[in-house]
């Protein structure tokens, strides 16, 4: 594997690549850390340290991690990647709603150009809706549990300000993950969200040292070693369990029969179908965390009844627990609903003389493909569930720091094994291209495509 990672360097096209990846990724960072104009440094730095000592987080803190720490910052780029991230998922799901999109997407390179079109624009209406909200909220910190104004000068200019900032600097985080898409390694929008992500581990790693420091009064630490040996053999297991989500797929056999087109013979071909275990990817953690987030905290500002239902589904309470694992199921299924479309298969694979042995062609072929995904996304959904409620519950149960507890499962450990696996089967393929050996002597990486 070493040896891999030193030929990676010997080819000139790889070699620029990833030179260019890394040039851009470092731009990324800039965008997270220059705060936006208008904020007082001194008491942004103390609602920091404020925020990462809370033990249970909350969705703030959720994305704070996916920012990289710019929310954290107040920096120009504190929204990141997610509403271009937004804006892709509800037009995805809009255009196998909307037959006027879904015949767009159907017309090859040119829709696709113009899909992508609308999801620029569409981000650009999040950003500016989204800026004005943070504005808003920065203006009045006691509704975040903030105690102190950051804020210098209030009104609408810094709102108008806010809102330019922080669209341009989502915008630009926008623009560059396209870059190192076309001229890069790995995808572009991943590689941003990744490395965002991945920012926040040195100070996971000081908020871990924390626990194991003794406390100055008592002369006790909160955790032992013992505790620190389950948590590596936890993180291992977890990691493990997230790669084989990740890469776990199940092989439907094709067969294509021969056809004679003048000389030339077509088809004749044993291949496979891949159906994912996890097709839906993190999309049921994010809407069910989503879900979860902003009807109870508009409960609990109402008084009697809503908010003692607000408080009920409080993180850690175990009907969020419940509710959590609910709707990541149902999220799973409803996914794999709108985007896996049996029908739409069967009639590609009859047109092209294909079939799947023992089952006929056409209805029976999409039955048989809808019964066989609905069998799989159970298993897939009940792993994504077990993975996406640890950190939670390390957090409620056992007091460990949601700094830390993140990386242990949930949403950051899903995008980062995964990027990580895409990444490294695109440079492989690079590698065996010009005659290198991958990073396996065995077998092949398999991304999450």
């Amino acid at each position: 594997m070493l040896s891999a990672f030193a030929n990676c360097l010997k080819i000139p096209e790889l070699r620029q690549r990833i030179l260019f990846t890394l040039a851009l990724i470092v731009v990324c960072r800039l965008v997270a850390v220059v705060p936006t104009p208008g904020i007082d440094a001194a008491a942004l730095q103390a609602v920091i340290q404020e925020i990462e000592s809370k033990v249970q987080g909350g969705f703030l803190s959720w994305v704070d991690l996916f920012s990289g720490g710019a929310l954290g910052n107040c920096a120009v780029g504190a929204l990141s990647i997610w509403p271009y991230i937004s804006a892709s998922i509800i037009l995805q799901m809009m255009t196998a709603l909307v037959p006027a999109l879904e015949k767009l997407a159907r017309e090859g390179e040119p829709g696709r150009q113009k899909l992508n079109q609308y999801t620029r624009y569409f981000t650009l209406v999040i950003c500016m809706v989204q800026g004005y909200f943070l504005a808003v909220s920065l203006e009045h910190p006691g509704a975040l549990g903030i105690h102190r104004d950051i804020v210098l000068h209030k009104g609408l200019g810094f709102r108008l300000m806010t809102m330019v900032t922080t669209t341009t600097g989502t915008m630009l985080l926008m623009w560059l993950g396209e870059q190192i898409t076309e001229r890069g390694i790995g995808n572009g929008i991943s590689i941003v969200i990744t490395v965002n992500i991945v920012s926040r581990v040195p100070s996971s790693l000081w908020a871990a040292r924390n626990m194991f420091t003794r406390d100055p009064v008592s002369g006790v630490a909160q955790f032992t070693v013992f505790h620190l040996v389950g948590l590596i053999a936890l993180i291992l297991l977890v990691v493990a369990g997230t790669i084989a989500l990740t890469v776990g797929q199940r092989k439907i056999p094709i067969h294509t029969a021969k056809r004679v087109v003048g000389n030339k013979v077509y088809g004749g071909q044993n291949i496979y179908m891949p159906l994912r275990v996890n097709y839906s990817g993190v999309m049921p953690i994010i809407f069910a965390s989503a879900l979860l987030a902003f009807p109870p905290a508009i409960l609990r500002r109402l008084p009697g009844f809503f908010k003692t239902i607000g408080m009920a589904f409080a993180i850690g309470e175990p009907l969020y627990n419940v509710a959590y694992a609910a709707l990541i199921l149902f999220f799973s299924y409803f996914w794999v609903a709108t985007q896996f479309n049996p029908l739409q298969i069967a009639d590609d694979l009859k047109k092209n003389g294909g079939y799947i042995p023992g089952v006929r062609p056409g209805r029976p072929t999409a039955e048989f493909l809808d019964r066989t995904m609905t069998r799989i996304t159970l298993v897939g959904a009940i792993l994504l569930t077990v993975i996406a409620i640890i950190p939670t519950i390390m957090t409620t149960q056992f007091r460990i720091p949601w700094l830390v507890a993140s990386f242990f499962g949930g949403t950051s450990l899903l995008i980062v094994v995964g990027v990580a696996l895409d990444t490294l089967r695109q440079v492989e393929s690079h590698l065996l291209m010009r005659h290198y050996d991958g990073f396996l002597r065995k077998g092949k990486l398999r991304g999450r495509r």
